[in-house]
């Protein structure tokens, strides 16, 4: 429910600069949860028998064709972990990638809810735009944290 109405420019502004700042804010809360609770074995991020190894988001969505294309979170973030371009393929490293890619796959997925906040000085149509804008820029970024960590996961087995 509106509360606050603003100047139309001012608001479009605000709405910028909201989201840029609650994505930073989640990526650096995200940054601070310990290690122990992001395990890709978890409920939260096993993967599923349905997902088929991850081939299902190339399947589907054809994630290996424009994955490159996603920023790297972690260059805005200090000390952040950068999964674009994986060049160390040791065991302990790979260990690490599959940490941070479930800090990634939650960062994401909690960047989605804040949308309502908009709702504070926006149109309630422009809500349901809010939560368009914040699927089509986090579930991307799910999508080949979900595709990724299969083929890890695979890697390190076989590395044992």
């Amino acid at each position: 429910m509106q509360i606050i109405f603003l100047n139309q420019w001012l608001t479009i502004l605000i709405c910028f600069i909201l989201w840029g700042a609650i994505q930073y804010s989640v990526g650096k809360l995200i940054m601070i949860v310990p290690d122990k609770y992001l395990s890709p074995y978890s409920v939260l991020f096993k993967t599923q028998k349905w997902e088929d190894d991850g081939k299902i988001y190339n399947r589907i969505f054809k994630v290996k064709k424009w994955k490159h294309l996603l920023p790297d979170g972690a260059a805005a973030m200090k000390g952040g972990y950068k999964k674009k371009h994986l060049t160390d393929f040791s065991k302990n490293n790979l260990e690490i990638f599959l940490i941070e890619s479930c800090r990634a796959e939650l960062s994401h997925f909690i960047a989605i809810l804040p949308f309502w906040v908009f709702g504070f000085f926006v149109p309630p149509i422009v809500i349901l735009y809010m939560l368009i804008y914040a699927l089509a820029v986090n579930i991307p970024c799910i999508l080949v944290q979900r595709y990724n960590r299969p083929r890890i996961i695979k890697l390190i087995e076989k590395m044992k």
